[in-house]
């Protein structure tokens, strides 16, 4: 991916810097080699990105080229919109108390350059609101308020002659280093035809992929050509550099990974986990809503609120099971036994959301797992509940769950109408990568759940594919690559 840093005029990056072109405003909004160059990552470090000026074209005119500018006209605009500052400055009140709490005076500001700042100890909020605000040099201006602490007041970008001449050295090599990206300045042997970023969390101790299956996936990547890099959230502010980002993080819809997918979306990614497939399969008052109107079976179900407890015991009987909307995992599932249990129970819950999903109990031995991707079947699992257990998972006091045995076996050897459901469940959210919960009573199948971030571990669900499997999940973010880079050609 070609580097351009662009200014009004070149003097005002007055530094050599490797991996990078330096070129003025105006050589690119009027050469026509600019218009024709493909994939470039442009640096907009223009004097003013005001309305219709020199440095706005150059981030507008960028986006229609196909170019990714830093700042966007998006991110612009951001800066400029105060409820989003004050929206940022909720998010990381926590890091901004004890990032600043040695200050003594009452107005502070920092300087941010290409997501670090000159004192080490300010790099963690510097990166974090980097990624907020995807622009390459900022100021970001804190005031003391009277009782609640350091607030985030203002976010300004910096143009290029505005560095001090004494920060420059530390400005050229902070360059340098984010422009060495996801390569850390080491040159590849080979060029990739595309790049992938996979979001994971180091520090999960339930993740949906193991360390080897992590490892296998990157290697399926290598084999077709897509250079894949395991990302943390400290990369938000580098999405821009790939072409697709493959979430095996557990999702939630008011955290990062809901933002990491959102951004990637509106960058032009591939993604899976893709934004609507989170929203949909992480609140289970909304599956409920969308598998009853299709009329897909379920165990009896009921939207529970403040106004119908009361129907409750009656429709569904004891006992019977509770979930929070954005339960994962098994936790925020319980069973309650008696009406006495179900009271306190929905008063946890209803503590924390005004809508609880309600099931009748189906007692089985196991649960099947349907792997879909791309609308297709995938992998199929018998998930033996755990010893002494009502579910899969049983979890000890510390939160690690100790699991029941499973089963893979061939899709083909799975019952049919267990994958047919699943796929007509799955397919009311997306073409992604599902995996569909079902029960196995008296004959029938039911849904109990669509996941979109299903687990994918090493000797488990790929014990009957084995490496086929991740080379088939490879393959379909290779082919929706190549149609949407076909479509922008």
């Amino acid at each position: 991916m070609s580097v351009l840093i662009v200014t009004n005029v070149v003097k005002d990056w007055p530094a050599e810097t490797t991996n990078a072109d330096v070129v003025d405003a105006r050589t690119y909004l009027t050469d026509p080699k600019y218009n024709e160059l493909r994939g470039a990552k442009v640096f907009n470090l223009c004097r003013s990105y005001r309305y219709q000026s020199t440095g706005y074209y150059v981030s507008l005119l960028a986006e229609a080229r196909g170019h990714k500018p830093l700042p966007s006209v998006s991110t612009v605009q951001d800066l400029k919109t105060q409820a989003i500052v004050r929206m940022v400055s909720d998010d990381l009140d926590a890091l901004v108390q004890k990032s600043l709490a040695p200050i003594k005076s009452d107005k502070f500001t920092l300087s941010i350059y290409f997501g670090r700042n000159l004192a080490k100890r300010y790099n963690r909020l510097a990166l974090s609101l980097f990624n907020q605000f995807q622009s390459p040099l900022l100021r970001a201006h804190f005031v003391r308020g009277s009782g609640n602490g350091w607030q985030l007041r203002r976010v300004s970008t910096i143009s290029a002659n505005e560095v001090p001449a004494s920060h420059w050295p530390f400005v050229v090599e902070a360059a340098a280093e984010h422009f060495a990206g996801r390569y850390n300045g080491s040159k590849k042997k080979t060029r990739a035809r595309f790049d992938m970023a996979v979001l994971y969390n180091p520090d999960d101790p339930e993740p949906p992929s193991d360390d080897k299956a992590l490892k296998k996936f990157l290697k399926a990547a290598s084999s077709m050509g897509i250079s894949a890099e395991l990302v943390t959230r400290d990369d938000y502010g580098r999405l821009a550099e790939f072409d697709a980002l493959f979430i095996r993080d557990t999702t939630f819809v008011d955290q990062y990974t809901y933002r990491f997918s959102q951004r990637a979306a509106s960058e032009g990614l591939v993604v899976i986990d893709d934004p609507q497939s989170i929203v949909r399969c992480t609140n289970k008052v909304y599956l409920a809503e969308l598998l009853a109107r299709h009329k897909v079976l379920t165990p009896k179900t009921l939207v529970v609120h403040r106004d119908n407890v009361q129907d409750l015991a009656e429709t569904l009987g004891f006992p019977c099971v509770l979930k929070k909307p954005d339960s994962s995992f098994s936790q925020g599932v319980v069973k309650v036994k008696d009406e006495q249990e179900l009271q306190a129970r929905l008063a946890e819950f209803f503590a924390d959301s005004d809508l609880v999903v309600a099931q009748e109990f189906l007692p089985t031995t196991f649960d099947w797992r349907i792997g879909i991707i791309d609308r297709q079947p995938l992998y199929a699992c018998k998930y033996y509940m755990a010893q002494g257990h009502w579910q899969i998972i049983r979890q000890d006091r510390v939160g690690r769950g100790r699991y029941g045995k499973s089963e893979t076996l061939p899709v083909e050897t799975a019952p049919r109408r267990a994958v047919q459901l699943a796929l007509k469940a799955a397919n009311l959210i997306g073409d992604g990568l599902y995996g569909v919960d079902i029960k196995e009573s008296n004959g029938k199948f039911y849904v109990i759940e669509v996941n979109d971030n299903p687990n994918i571990d090493s000797k488990y669900e790929d014990a009957v594919l084995k490496d086929e499997l991740y080379r088939r999940i490879m393959d379909v973010f290779l082919k929706r690559v190549e149609r949407r880079k076909a479509g922008l050609a």
